[in-house]
């Protein structure tokens, strides 16, 4: 008889939760304890008629205490239920956290020469080359003129390097964990102090 007590509670749970997931709205915890009190009491109800089929008062009397043991069960279940908190979900965040990002810490601006090549080099040693031819005779003017040749050669060389002189903007970014890293730019990157930073290939940009 038992497990008939326990069968039709059973029953009366799956109607309940049936119910529930299809229901439009979701109700109020004590208008839902309610509903679930008027279909505890009729399981309860039902479970002692079937008691009545038993053959002897014994078991009939103890049938109806296993129904009213699944009655109170059923019905504190219930009330804890309507007790129960709400469950509040954690908040989300709307950015999501970028690893690679970092701040901008500092930014510096300086004229950087430029890199030299073989055409000033050429040109300046030919330039010492005709000075040092001019001074001096015989032995002393082929060591001059090669004297001349190498110094025009340095002197060509550091005057193309000042003529490709640029400006460039060192942009110095800091991450979260701590790392440090300058990025160089060629023309102004827009960016101040305090910008947050994003990669942006091999350099960075504004987030």
């Amino acid at each position: 008889m038992k497990n008939k007590v326990l069968f039709a509670c059973l029953v009366v749970l799956v109607q309940s939760l049936a119910a529930a997931a299809f229901a439009q709205t979701s109700p109020s915890p004590k208008a839902q304890f309610a509903a679930e009190s008027k279909k505890i009491a009729a399981a309860y109800e039902a479970d002692k008629k079937l008691c009545n089929d038993e053959t002897s008062s014994k078991a009939r009397l103890q049938c109806r205490r296993d129904a009213k043991a699944e009655y109170d069960k059923s019905l504190a279940a219930a009330r804890v239920q309507m007790n129960a908190p709400k469950a509040v979900p954690a908040p989300v965040s709307a950015k999501a956290v970028c690893a690679d990002c970092g701040k901008v810490i500092a930014i510096t601006q300086a004229e950087k020469a430029g890199d030299s090549g073989p055409l000033g080099v050429i040109a300046g040693g030919a330039a010492g080359a005709i000075l040092g031819h001019q001074v001096g005779g015989g032995t002393g003017k082929d060591l001059a003129t090669i004297a001349g040749a190498l110094g025009g050669a340095y002197a060509g060389k550091k005057i193309e390097g000042m003529v490709k002189t640029q400006t460039v903007w060192t942009v110095s970014v800091q991450y979260a964990d701590g790392r440090k890293a300058n990025f160089e730019f060629q023309q102004d990157p827009g960016m101040k102090i305090g910008d947050s930073v994003k990669p942006a290939g091999a350099s960075i940009v504004r987030e």
